[in-house]
């Protein structure tokens, strides 16, 4: 079974140029979080009823053909009706949080693994999406967790895959972290944001602060993106873990095999 035209294009758009609206959005001026409630502590209280329905019918529950079997999430797959259809027919912004991509898949297998990394500290997972690095960081043992992502329906998707791994929701920001001041973090995560050269630019200098300001770990996944592997941070980058990934994986993402964790050590 393959992709409708539509969601090939989509797949195709996400994985290479997705950039172009993630950068409108942070640059539009208006509120990313409609209802006002920001940080947003996403328990099911707080859920959009009708936002909450439609999510729970447009997605499959599914933890099959990713590196980490472990997590369930709610992600468009073939047995959902979207998946067919054209992707203008998608009545949000575009679904990105719906898809579980690469780089995210390798920081969340290397924190499951490797719990002593996140054990009793504060992580910031930036760029959250599905929230699936978040909810590894929290199964094994962080302490304090924000997820960031700039879509209020990504943040609505993490709290249900939170109730899903039968976690209590973390708090989830929906602003862009890079037009804010700095906190302290323990450790930052982040993957498959190097999808675009300015994002790409703009997230370097940002983890350049974070690290000499509060001496911050900073854990990136990426999968070879051309954006990510052609620019100046692989200077300052140290390969700590390298995953092959799942045939389900290569097929959704144009054939990539494999999926990276590198520390940031400027």
């Amino acid at each position: 079974m393959a992709l409708s035209p539509g969601w090939r294009a989509f797949t195709s758009f996400a994985m290479n140029r997705c950039g172009v609206l993630r950068k409108a959005v942070r640059s539009s001026g208006f509120p990313l979080f409609p209802w006002g409630h920001c940080p947003w502590r996403g328990t099911g209280s707080f859920l959009d009823p009708e936002m909450k329905a439609f999510l729970e019918e447009n997605t499959e529950v599914t933890s099959r053909g990713s590196l980490t079997p472990e997590i369930q999430l709610r992600l468009l797959t073939p047995r959902c009706k979207f998946w067919w259809e054209r992707a203008d027919l998608w009545p949000h912004s575009d679904p990105y949080w719906a898809v579980y991509w690469p780089g995210g898949q390798a920081l969340s297998r290397y924190l499951l693994d490797n719990p002593d990394v996140v054990r009793g500290k504060s992580v910031l997972d930036i760029g959250s999406g599905c929230g699936a690095t978040a909810i590894a960081a929290k199964m094994s043992g962080a302490l304090r967790i924000l997820a960031n992502d700039i879509d209020p329906i990504a943040g609505m998707a993490i709290t249900l895959n939170c109730e899903l791994n039968q976690l209590n929701p973390f708090p989830i920001l929906t602003k862009n972290m890079l037009d804010l001041e700095q906190d302290k973090w323990d450790l930052v995560v982040l993957g498959d944001m190097f999808y675009d050269e300015d994002l790409a630019d703009s997230l370097h200098q940002w983890l350049k602060s974070c690290f000499w300001v509060y001496r911050t770990r900073v854990l990136i996944g990426d999968p070879g993106r051309p954006q990510f592997s052609g620019h100046s941070i692989q200077h300052q980058l140290h390969k700590v873990a390298e995953y092959s990934l799942p045939e389900p994986t290569r097929q959704e993402n144009n054939g990539l095999t494999t999926s990276t964790v590198w520390e940031f050590q400027p």
